[in-house]
């Protein structure tokens, strides 16, 4: 089993005309994701890999009854994509984009709380890399072929990370349910405790890899539901050992600014709560390993 997606999800492109949006198009496609379709105002009547492109989300949800989308938009016009995806009843949206600006994303976010919890569509990221169900479906820009189906779960802020997690679990012959990548922006969809809940409640998925970063409290709210909800094993690493406070590394969202927002401070919460934490990146698999090899 798998969390957010399957083979069945019916997935859009919205930006799939553009240079980025059509090369992941495709790499989707080959992977054998769903995509039903594309949008891209003004550019409705076209086919991009075979699939239809629409003008707005709302008639292409009409049509072809898409369940889910993409974001492959530049910045500036990113955040209005989100919004049309929410508007025309996309359940799961996965915004790869990097650079929205923070005001823009606080919009969206006002936007989507106006609509009731069970209308109310799902955000991964933005400035993320997607989500991939091994074997199954990838909506982001994940390199497929290092993820190994399985039953640990993966969700990071980083991707290159994630992607060295699937890695070193693969080589190790250990297989991934479903890895998300929540992104590195400050202000974003979905958390780790949103995602951490969702692997909680999938049957299938045994353990999970978290690989979070400095900056920000959301470690420290994950750390919490461990504690309390629970009751798989979680192996943790945390970017940024060596980061000083007020430098920002990599992105806006990994930067310290408050007790608790280190990565020192935040190995230190994820240990308090149970999470076993991998002592460098390079030791995320034979962490995991080691954990299963004990509750097996």
């Amino acid at each position: 089993m798998s969390i957010l997606l399957d083979r069945s999800t019916r997935v859009l492109v919205q930006g799939i005309t553009g240079r980025i949006g059509n090369f992941h198009a495709k790499e989707m496609i080959d992977y054998g994701t769903n995509i039903v379709g594309g949008v891209v105002p003004g550019r409705g009547g076209e086919t991009v890999h075979g699939v239809p492109v629409f003008n707005t989300m709302k008639q292409a949800v009409s049509e072809i009854e898409a369940t889910a989308s993409v974001i492959l938009v530049p910045p500036p016009f990113a955040a209005d994509s989100i919004m049309e995806a929410a508007d025309a009843g996309i359940g799961l949206c996965v915004a790869i984009t990097d650079g929205i600006p923070a005001q823009d994303m606080i919009r969206v976010k006002r936007y989507m709380w106006r609509y009731k919890q069970e209308r109310r569509m799902r955000l991964i990221g933005p400035n993320c890399a997607g989500v991939i169900s091994p074997g199954k479906a990838l909506v982001g820009i994940m390199p497929g072929n290092i993820y190994m189906p399985g039953s640990v779960g993966i969700v990071g802020r980083s991707g290159t990370l994630g992607y060295e997690a699937a890695a070193q679990l693969k080589e190790l012959g250990i297989g991934v349910s479903t890895s998300v990548g929540i992104g590195g922006d400050p202000i974003n969809g979905s958390s780790f405790r949103d995602v951490l809940a969702l692997f909680e409640e999938d049957p299938d998925t045994k353990a999970v890899v978290l690989v979070g970063e400095i900056g920000g409290p959301q470690e420290a709210a994950a750390a919490q539901f461990i504690r309390t909800d629970m009751t798989k094993p979680v192996v943790a690493y945390v970017a940024g050992l060596s980061a000083p406070k007020g430098k920002r590394m990599g992105h806006a969202g990994a930067i310290i600014s408050a007790f608790g927002e280190s990565a020192s401070e935040k190995v230190e919460i994820l240990r308090d709560v149970g999470a076993t934490v991998a002592p460098t990146p390079a030791e995320i698999g034979s962490t995991m390993a080691d954990v299963l090899a004990k509750v097996a």
